[in-house]
């Protein structure tokens, strides 16, 4: 599935935030989704993950209680949308001042994606459904009914239901 700008790598980078454990983790996970951060202090870091524990309960939640958690999130962002233009690019829109910061600017970012998910797709954000695993995903699959973080984990509960299912015949 395609998304605007906002609701897809925004929330993506959202995802990967939340799943990060660590600052070389929350750094790839920005650049990786087009942030143009080159590096982070400890302090900024820091900062970042904080604002990580706000993002999770947003994949946590069930989809009717998203709007209240991003408005919250959006507030505490104090997101002030503007047109820039950088880096060659035409103009497009900016969540944050041009001097936010890297902690400004991903907290605005992120919260502007998770706001613009949630208004169009809010069922395509979550939390794996294997018992024991935490990650948050962002569904971007044709159909929209992603329920794991990774092939990996569905295989997993797959096959032992598969085994449970053979044990009980």
């Amino acid at each position: 599935m395609h998304f605007n700008p906002y609701g897809g790598p925004a929330a993506l980078v959202a995802a990967d935030l939340v799943n990060a454990g660590s600052a070389s983790e929350l750094l790839d996970g920005m650049v990786r989704n087009g942030m143009s951060i080159a590096a982070l202090t400890d302090d900024e870091a820091t900062r970042i993950a904080e604002w990580a524990h706000r993002l999770r309960p947003v994949f946590a939640a069930d989809p009717s209680a998203r709007p209240d958690l991003v408005n919250d999130l959006l507030s505490r962002a104090a997101c002030r949308p503007s047109i820039t233009t950088h880096d060659g690019k035409p103009p497009h829109l900016h969540y944050s001042a041009e001097d936010a910061g890297p902690v400004g600017r991903v907290r605005a970012y992120t919260a502007g994606g998770l706001a613009h998910l949630v208004c169009e797709a809010p069922d395509r954000l979550g939390i794996c459904s294997r018992e024991g695993c935490e990650t948050a995903y962002v569904d971007t699959s044709r159909n929209g009914r992603r329920r794991f973080c990774s092939t990996r984990c569905a295989t997993r509960v797959h096959v032992a239901d598969h085994r449970a299912r053979q044990l009980t015949a």
